[in-house]
């Protein structure tokens, strides 16, 4: 199954089912959205008429993040994280590793900070 990673962006919370699936690799049929052997229900408010979707039901069901920039009247909508491919929130599990001196650090001494990880392997 290829990857879909990207965002997808747009001046409507409408959106034509097969640009949908295009952009985003869900593909809208009669049992949900689906993508390889994973399909979810949408619920009958998800499609409107002429083969539309209502981006922000869509968003919901498949667990990706939909945002809204007011002044410029764009959205994007991110990957699903139905199927484990993106993170479900920003918020980064209980991680101990010793620092330069060898004492132990925790990143939850960092809650409430906007903290960046980088991470790298020589493989």
């Amino acid at each position: 199954m290829p990857a879909y990673d990207s965002n997808v962006l747009t001046t409507s919370l409408e959106a034509d089912a097969s640009a949908f699936e295009q952009a985003t690799g869900w593909a809208v049929k009669p049992e949900g959205a689906c993508q390889g052997d994973v399909c979810v229900s949408l619920p009958s408010e998800a499609r409107v008429d002429g083969g539309r979707l209502r981006l922000d039901v869509v968003a919901e069901r498949l667990g990706a993040p939909l945002v809204h920039d007011d002044e410029r009247q764009m959205w994007s909508l991110g990957p699903a994280t139905v199927s484990g491919r993106a993170l479900a929130t920003a918020e980064a599990p209980e991680l101990e590793l010793p620092d330069l001196d060898g004492n132990v650090f925790k990143l939850s001494s960092l809650r409430g900070k906007k903290v960046l990880l980088i991470a790298w392997a020589s493989w």
